[in-house]
């Protein structure tokens, strides 16, 4: 049994490849590879072989949010003492629930939440300048359990020394309330002054400028080159850069660092991959999936409207009109295909299936979705929380929520749709778009269908007009022939042959006529059928025609309503204009990006921020309220706001001068004492430094492997994974059918999203299911993402590819090669040493068993065993480097 390797400087184990120190030989890492007759892999590779085969390099990265001995995140410095910084998180985390908005939950008539007023805090609980005088301060500082607050059966934490002793300054300074922020619209702040002259004149690095000196830091260096192109090429295009590219931009930097970096960032903003990197994010937001989501979870066809959001990051489309169109698209005088393909946002919700829930039940369900959706995100508030009562942190009553539920409760849609009824995965309203084409042969059928449908009219009326007149003759024959013998006659008594053999022959042959019709206009429809289901169609918003009442549903329940209520917006945000007596989706959506509305802005460009840094100035992203956290640079949030809505909101000069900016180019290397100070980097005194999301990684394996298939837009594709997933899941038998060829290489985004079981690959590192709309993603080191991207058949077939496109390269450039593919780097020394006694070891191992190898060749056309055996080592050398931490790290 081998030993275990003793790793070098600068190799070290993360906590997701910590795993069990159980050694395994290389025979049982061979034995477990098998290659399956349709390239897919069958046999798992076991995680602690890498421990057993290399320690490879693992740069040294920023760790989880770290916490003193109180269990608290590590406060930053602070200089005054602010009501909106450090006071208001505190009382909102430990007193408004009692003391805050909620008229029904509110304690002792006490509001903490606002300063004057019946209940306001001051004269009643805070005497401004003595902490003698106010029994707040009294209350978090007591002894006595009985008295003290928060109550011990709140299950609330209660204030640390050190929170005790903020709100003894903030009272003892004067108690100043002052509004909260994120309600406030966001004014240009004045230009910071800095000691650092020379840093950067640029506004961003200014406010973070002023902060470091104000903390007594100072900036890290500007990262090297090949650390800059990748970081900005998987930010800009959620993949890595080529070798090519990066060599040619290393030496553009050298000749002219800011104007080849100007360069790069234009190039990258101006790719296709752009909108689909920057698509994925929106799609998390507004929950996207191929399903419908909870019971039988139908298939669902929103193809046009991710391929829109593609797009419109693309075209560049404003962000007011990015959201006009999605809010109200459909309302537009003749809403264009776009506008109304956007409308379809409010379509995203999932469905109830008829029969598991009453109509008027899943029709309430259904708008309380699109509410939730829009008060996230584009409100970044939880409005949601105010659905059966007043809201307890913000003042968000529960009129007001269902005031915002009248815009969305006015869809012109049949609530008892059946999902089964459904063709191809639509349900009304839908709008057709066919092309030209299209539209023109649909025109010749539809001309020759109603000439053929006149002519077979016109025919089976002279049909049964002959047929009555024979009939009739015949009648009148018979009873002729009757009457001469005295017998009565017999009126159905057909002709006589040789009396009605004329007529017959007439109506015969306009039966044969009829007969030929019938099956040219069964042809004419089969034809139009086939172009008609080609026609794009697509699921829109579409309003009814007589609006709609709206009621305050008592408790929240869909059967219990209350008072009726008109379209409005809070009452504590600027009021709504409204363009006629009943207000429309379209002033709402005007509401939103007007000038005066404080959040629509700040919450948009705190999520580009958050793209390119791992968190937002402000970290809940999905919520500006009293419950989540303060900015970071409030200024520089502001700064960014007003300049984005200055410059038309144009998304892609927003996104440029966040990477343009040196804080963003910043090294993400930093001492222990500085990570331990500010683990999340929140005062961004270092570059950023995080996993990448997991689309991230499997496109960044794809591409680098030589695999990913450039297509872009289409019908959503299903990429292999382990059968039996889906049929655990469904309550009709349904079952995972991987597609082939081209699609299975698709760039994730395309990736079939299914809501009761989403793609393993993608969940396990962190991906939503997409049943809620999701402004962040959560980050965790669990074994299960160490195991999937060791095993994973795609990622192993990919290895391959890559260790095939690298013996294609001179021997002794092979290493490198692969390195810098993969890692955007080249390797050191100590790196160089350890893969190249592995692979002589693994080489070496698979020439002693040529079945093994065999078997990782299967599907390949080898002429020697030494062949085969060279591609096997090759192999687990490429996924070893994809297992790599620099490899799903952004650095």
């Amino acid at each position: 049994m081998a030993k275990r390797p003793t790793f070098s400087r600068g190799f070290e184990l993360t906590d997701d490849q910590a795993g069990s120190e159980q050694e395994l030989s290389h025979a049982t890492f061979a034995k477990n590879v098998r290659v399956g007759e349709n390239s897919l892999w069958n046999w798992p590779i076991v995680w602690p072989l890498l421990l057993l085969t290399a320690a490879i390099a693992v740069l040294p990265g920023a760790s989880a949010a770290e916490t003193n001995n109180d269990g608290e995140m590590a406060a930053m410095p602070t200089a005054d003492v602010s009501f909106n910084q450090d006071i208001r998180p505190l009382l909102s985390s430990r007193c408004f629930a009692c003391h805050g908005p909620d008229p029904e939950s509110r304690e002792a008539g006490l509001r903490l939440d606002q300063a004057h007023g019946d209940e306001g805090a001051i004269g009643i609980a805070i005497e401004p300048g003595s902490i003698d005088d106010s029994e707040l301060w009294n209350r978090i500082t007591t002894d006595d359990e009985s008295m003290r607050m928060p109550p011990a059966d709140s299950h609330l934490k209660p204030f640390s020394k050190k929170e005790q002793q903020l709100i003894r300054a903030w009272i003892e300074s004067g108690a100043n309330y002052e509004d909260f922020w994120a309600f406030a619209p966001p004014q240009r702040p004045k230009t910071p002054v800095v000691k650092d002259k020379h840093w950067s004149e640029q506004p961003i690095d200014l406010f973070v400028l002023r902060k470091l000196e104000a903390n007594g830091l100072s900036p890290a260096e500007e990262a090297d080159p090949r650390t800059l192109v990748r970081r900005v090429t998987f930010d800009l295009t959620g993949l890595p850069p080529s070798r090519d590219e990066v060599r040619h931009f290393a030496e553009a930097y050298r000749k002219s660092p800011e104007i080849a970096w100007e360069q790069l960032v234009d190039d990258l903003i101006a790719r296709p991959q752009f909108g689909e990197h920057m698509a994925r994010y929106w799609l998390d937001l507004v929950r996207f999936a191929d399903t419908n989501g909870m019971h039988k979870d139908f298939y669902r066809n929103h193809v046009a409207y991710r391929d829109w959001v593609i797009r419109a990051f693309n075209e560049n489309l404003r962000y007011d009109d990015f959201l006009r169109y999605q809010l109200a698209g459909d309302l537009y005088p003749e809403p264009s295909k776009d506008q109304w393909i956007a409308s379809g946002f409010h379509r995203l919700h999932l469905i109830i299936d008829r029969g598991t829930a009453l109509p008027e039940e899943s029709h309430v369900k259904n708008v309380l979705d699109r509410v939730t959706s829009v008060g996230t995100a584009f409100m970044g508030l939880t409005v949601q929380c105010a659905q059966c009562h007043d809201h307890k942190f913000d003042p968000i009553t529960q009129k007001d929520f269902f005031a915002l539920y009248g815009f969305f409760n006015n869809i012109d849609a049949d609530p008892e749709t059946n999902p089964r009824k459904t063709v191809a995965g639509l349900q009304e309203p839908i709008v057709r778009f066919p092309t030209k084409e299209q539209q023109r042969e649909l025109d010749r059928l539809d001309a020759q269908l109603a000439q053929s449908n006149d002519q077979l009219q016109r025919l089976t009326a002279s049909i049964e007009s002959m047929a009555m007149q024979t009939k009739s003759k015949a009648s009148l024959d018979a009873k002729n022939r009757e009457n001469a013998v005295g017998i009565e006659p017999n009126a159905d008594e057909p002709a006589k042959p040789e009396d009605g053999k004329q007529e017959d022959g007439a109506l015969a042959k306009l039966k044969k006529e009829q007969t030929v019709l019938e099956k040219r206009i069964k042809e004419l429809n089969l034809q139009r059928d086939a172009i008609e289901r080609s026609v794009e169609k697509v699921m829109v918003m579409k309003e009814r025609e007589d609006v709609r009442e709206t009621f305050v549903l008592i408790r929240g329940q869909y059967d219990a309503p209350g008072e009726k209520v008109d379209r409005d917006v809070p009452g504590f945000l600027p009021p709504l204009k409204k363009s006629s007596q009943v207000a429309s989706r379209m002033d709402l959506a005007e509401w939103f990006v007007a000038p005066e509305n404080p959040l629509t802005a700040r919450v948009a460009v705190n999520r580009f921020w958050q793209s390119f840094f791992g968190v937002g100035l402000v970290k809940t992203s999905e919520d500006f309220g009293n419950q989540g956290e303060v900015p970071s640079h409030p200024e520089l949030l502001d700064e960014l706001a007003v300049s984005f809505v200055k410059s038309g909101w144009d998304v892609k000069a927003l996104v440029k001068q966040i990477a343009m900016s040196k804080t963003y180019r910043q090294a993400s290397h930093g001492s222990p004492e500085q990570f331990k100070a500010d683990p999340e980097n929140r005062l961004l005194a270092r570059g950023p430094r995080y996993r990448l999301d997991a689309e991230m990684i499997r496109d960044q394996i794809l591409m680098t492997s030589g695999l990913l298939s450039t297509k872009m837009h289409g019908p959503s594709v299903k990429p292999p994974q382990p059968d039996g997933l889906w049929e655990a899941v469904s309550m009709t038998g349904e079952r995972y059918v991987p597609d082939s060829g081209e699609s299975i290489y698709r760039r994730s985004i395309y990736t079939f999203w299914k809501r009761a079981m989403p793609p393993p690959q993608m969940t396990i590192l962190n991906a939503p299911i997409r049943d809620a709309c999701i402004a962040r993603r959560e980050r965790t080191n669990t074994p299960s993402q160490a195991l999937l991207l060791l095993n994973e058949s795609e990622y192993l077939l990919a290895a391959r590819h890559l260790a095939q496109t690298t013996l294609a390269e001179p021997r002794k450039q092979r290493l490198q090669f692969a390195w810098e593919t993969v890692t955007a780097k080249l390797p050191d020394e100590q790196e160089r040493e350890i893969i190249e006694n592995l692979l002589i070891d693994l080489t070496h191992y698979y020439q002693q068993h040529p079945d093994l190898a065999n078997d990782l060749c299967r599907d390949l056309t080898l002429d020697t065993a030494k062949a085969k055996a060279e591609l096997a080592a090759w192999t687990v050398i490429c996924n070893t480097l994809y297992n790599l931490d620099i490899t799903k790290t952004k650095d």
